[in-house]
């Protein structure tokens, strides 16, 4: 009853709390509104500590990022080695030998925290772990995580292994613009079917997903160097947020904090939408291109993030480079800049409706021939 009483008891935070209120056990925790990338609540968000099986958020992202690339699919066959099998800490248990669909190895890293499945699927990836590790590190550099070296693909505790909440805000930020990850970190249990017949019964490790309203995600970790810890990610009302939680001292502490930070950030922010990501903005000219014109559109929908009461007003301004053929969709070809007050207060890249092939001289001979006739 106690355990019910605490829960309930922070889903009904008061509108403003004060910064002692909010993770008091959590040695490090931050609370990111994920459309404008801005901080709502941090502390000792840059402290290097054991970050365990969230860890597993970077390698997740290099997965998605693999295959979005089409260097990997879903489909692919997995090769199980002896180096994955023998993993210890979470596992699902696979047999050397084998093979894995990567979909289904995916699904265990989400769900279950595998980290045989993890090795595996960097194995498949890279060759070699150490490659894969080397990709990991260099992404991390590349997103601007500062307080980060990872020394596994997995978590278990190792020398000169850390990370910190903000870097790991970042690497799941990232991680959520490939939205099919959160297909498998919201299953709460499922079964994984082996080659030989057998099934191992996966639980999700983030127990949250069952009972937080718009929880879906993202990663659980839990050693005793590390405690335990927590990236999580909620949305509503359009408005979704990234939560960490480092080295609480026990599941129940985690999970409160995490539910105590998300209810701060519904309770007193909103996203607004300023200009869709559908909406037309014009059209520009392009060099050399089959059509002479291409409609510009954002990459994504621009949004601000205000305090729940606030009613703002924006203006914008659309600058766009010159445009040479060929040229693809979400190639970025100018910004939006959002205006607040008299000030730019953010930016927002443009891209063009539709690709434009570069014109052949057939093509140009045609227009210059229209252009005679219409000028006679």
């Amino acid at each position: 009853m106690k355990k019910i009483l605490l829960i309930v008891s922070i889903l009904f935070l008061p509108l403003l709390v004060s910064a002692e209120e909010l993770a008091p056990t959590a040695k490090s925790s931050i609370l990111l509104e994920v459309s404008t990338g801005k901080i709502l609540y941090e502390t000792n968000s840059n402290e290097r500590l054991a970050p365990a099986s969230m860890t597993k958020l970077m390698t997740m992202l290099l997965i998605m990022e693999s295959i979005d690339n089409n260097k990997i699919t879903l489909k692919d066959d997995v090769l199980i080695t002896n180096n994955a099998s023998s993993m210890g800490g979470s596992q699902v248990f696979l047999e050397a030998g084998s093979k894995m669909k990567a979909e289904e190895l995916l699904k265990s890293i989400a769900i279950a925290s595998a980290n045989d499945s993890s090795v595996a699927m960097a194995e498949h990836i890279s060759g070699t772990v150490d490659a894969f590790l080397s990709k990991m590190n260099n992404r991390c550099k590349e997103l601007g995580c500062k307080n980060t070296n990872f020394m596994n693909v997995h978590g278990l505790d190792e020398a000169d292994h850390y990370s910190s909440a903000k870097d790991m805000a970042i690497i799941a930020r990232e991680l959520l613009k490939h939205e099919k990850i959160l297909t498998y970190t919201i299953i709460y249990e499922e079964y994984l079917k082996k080659p030989d017949g057998s099934s191992t019964w996966m639980v999700n490790t983030n127990k949250l997903i069952k009972y937080y309203n718009g929880l879906d995600g993202l990663k659980t970790g839990f050693t005793d160097n590390a405690g335990y810890c927590l990236t999580a990610t909620a949305k509503r009302n359009d408005m979704r947020l990234i939560s960490v939680v480092m080295k609480e001292p026990t599941p129940n502490a985690r999970n409160s904090n995490t539910i105590a930070l998300l209810n701060l950030g519904f309770s007193n922010y909103k996203v607004k939408t300023i200009v869709n990501a559908n909406k037309i903005l014009g059209t520009v000219e392009i060099i050399n291109g089959k059509t002479k014109n291409v409609e510009i559109v954002l990459t994504k929908n621009a949004t601000n993030l205000e305090n729940i009461n606030e009613e703002k007003k924006y203006t914008y301004n659309i600058k766009t480079d010159k445009i040479k053929a060929p040229i693809k969709k979400g190639e970025i070809v100018g910004i939006l800049e959002i205006i607040e007050s008299g000030k730019i207060i953010s930016s927002f890249d443009i891209t063009v409706r539709n690709d434009v092939k570069k014109a052949n001289i057939w093509d140009l001979y045609k227009r210059n021939l229209n252009s005679l006739l219409i000028g006679m």
